[in-house]
């Protein structure tokens, strides 16, 4: 009921806002506004993922898949690709992931019950061929736009830590902790924003 809630209040805004972002998107980059990508969800269940499409066409998945080996296997913090440039993105990409602008579609999952506002990230299905027994507790819940991982550190937290922050959430999910989530969510979205300026690249983006 939060969930439903939250998105019709929300509509007025969300809607003709999502209509500027694709029309941003089919302006600057040829190819559909949409982006269709099959995640991992609730108990391990396949769902596709609807966002922004923020990628050039043809983008070479196995960069992001190498990237994401790395970071599961290390204690770096999860650090995306694009935090320091990514020439794979397209004009405006990099703002409308630090917004998280990118995911307003995801609203679509939410409404069919694949997804909730809150909750862990949802991962792709490369990225579980590296999970030990006691990662796969993460989808015992319903993965979220935001989530107790993305309030409180994220990219300067490592996949371990990611881990433990949403194994957290599902033993401790209620009503009081999901509206704490949704009112963190606006102060983290800045601190990201600020973060990728800081770490910007002078002289244009490189890899």
């Amino acid at each position: 009921m939060l969930d439903v809630t939250c998105i019709l209040a929300a509509a007025p805004v969300v809607l003709p806002l999502c209509l500027l972002i694709a029309a941003g998107i089919k302006a600057v980059s040829r190819g559909p506004a949409l982006f269709k990508q099959e995640r991992i969800g609730h108990l391990g269940r396949r769902f596709t993922c609807f966002k922004f499409r923020t990628m050039k066409l043809g983008a070479d998945p196995a960069v992001h898949r190498a990237h994401v080996d790395r970071l599961i296997g290390s204690k770096e913090p999860m650090l995306k690709l694009d935090a320091r440039g990514d020439p794979r993105l397209i004009t405006g990409g990099a703002m409308l992931r630090a917004l998280g602008l990118d995911e307003l579609p995801q609203l679509v999952n939410v409404l069919r019950g694949e997804m909730s506002l809150v909750g862990p990230r949802p991962c792709l299905a490369y990225e579980c061929r590296n999970y030990q027994p006691r990662h796969w507790r993460r989808f015992d819940v319903l993965p979220g736009l935001t989530g107790s991982w993305q309030v409180n550190g994220k990219n300067r937290t490592s996949f371990e830590e990611m881990i433990e922050l949403d194994l957290y959430y599902g033993l401790h999910q209620s009503l009081w902790l999901d509206l704490s989530i949704l009112a963190k969510t606006v102060p983290a979205i800045i601190s990201q924003v600020w973060d990728r300026l800081r770490c910007r690249p002078r002289g244009g983006a490189h890899q």
